[in-house]
């Protein structure tokens, strides 16, 4: 009896070595596809945010002046800093794999405005420190960071968040949290309702599988990033957010699905407003009909904002 147990303990023992070691595999390749920012693979195409960025930064550099702070877990933070003597303040969030540079068309729109403009990277991004992705999870916490810098330099300031796809649903983590009065509205450009719902989109396999892959991939990202991929969910945090939301998607958007933007709207208890650009790609609505784009975040702004 005592040699029947001795080998199913051995047994048991092997099988769950097995189980570990596989999962931490799998964990491992799916979080270095998605999360490690040094990384050379992607499970998306990077290249939706990265177009004439020599340009772009050479505008920046010309525009604008160098600024950083310290994240909660004391990492280096960049932005550049736009100040046009405005007492409105934008907060413009890039996407995944993007830099501050990859939003550049939306950032002169809002320049031509006259606002000031502070376009920050995001940890694992362009000139800020960090060693992961934060999907806009921990981010949200930098972005706070941001907002008590502006407020500590102007509390008078009136400020704006806007986001693009990862930085969407950054914009959207923020406004569940409690922030200062001076956040007066939030607009969310193609964000998702989780990162599990667009990790499972983006998986090519049965749902059964990419599920058992996600939670391989969540207990790796909890070790190495310390947040589970359960834990970043938007659609959540706007159903805390008190401060005004502007959603907008692109109606051919298959990158983060269409269908998304009626699924935050839906749970959203702030005012809100909903915009769908017909005929536009993922982060494409700026560009495939910037008058009805432009016009609807304006309008927004100045209806939540006092000049």
């Amino acid at each position: 009896m005592k040699k029947i147990i001795k080998i199913i303990s051995i047994i048991i023992l092997i099988l769950t070595i097995f189980i570990m070691g596989i999962t931490l595999y799998i964990g491992n390749y799916l979080y270095d596809y998605t999360l490690n920012p040094h990384s050379n693979h992607s499970l998306f195409d990077s290249e939706l945010y990265q177009k004439d960025t020599q340009d772009a930064q050479k505008w920046l550099e010309d525009k604008s002046v160098h600024l950083s702070i310290s994240s909660y877990d004391d990492l280096f933070l960049h932005a550049y800093y736009i100040e046009q003597n405005n007492p409105i303040y934008a907060i413009m969030v890039h996407g995944y794999r993007g830099d501050s540079s990859s939003i550049i068309s939306p950032v002169k729109h809002f320049y031509e405005q006259g606002y000031n403009l502070l376009i920050p990277d995001l940890r694992g991004h362009g000139q800020s420190e960090g060693d992961y992705i934060g999907m806009g999870w921990d981010d949200r916490y930098d972005i706070m960071g941001w907002i008590d810098y502006l407020v500590s330099q102007n509390p008078q300031a009136q400020i704006i968040l806007y986001g693009v796809s990862m930085g969407g649903a950054t914009v959207m983590d923020v406004a569940g949290e409690n922030l200062p009065s001076q956040v007066k509205a939030v607009i969310e450009d193609c964000g998702y309702t989780s990162v599990w719902d667009v990790f499972q989109y983006h998986i090519p396999m049965k749902k059964w599988q990419s599920e058992v892959a996600l939670h391989m991939a969540s207990l790796v990202t909890q070790i190495r990033a310390g947040y589970a991929l359960e834990d970043v969910q938007p659609i959540q945090q706007v159903q805390k957010s008190r401060i005004p939301i502007l959603f907008i998607h692109g109606q051919d958007d298959d990158f983060v699905p269409v269908d998304m933007i009626d699924e935050l709207y839906l749970k959203a208890n702030c005012p809100k407003e909903k915009l769908i650009i017909k005929g536009a790609g993922h982060a494409q609505s700026c560009s495939t009909d910037a008058t009805t784009y432009y016009q609807t975040i304006f309008r927004f702004i100045h209806r939540y904002t006092k000049k």
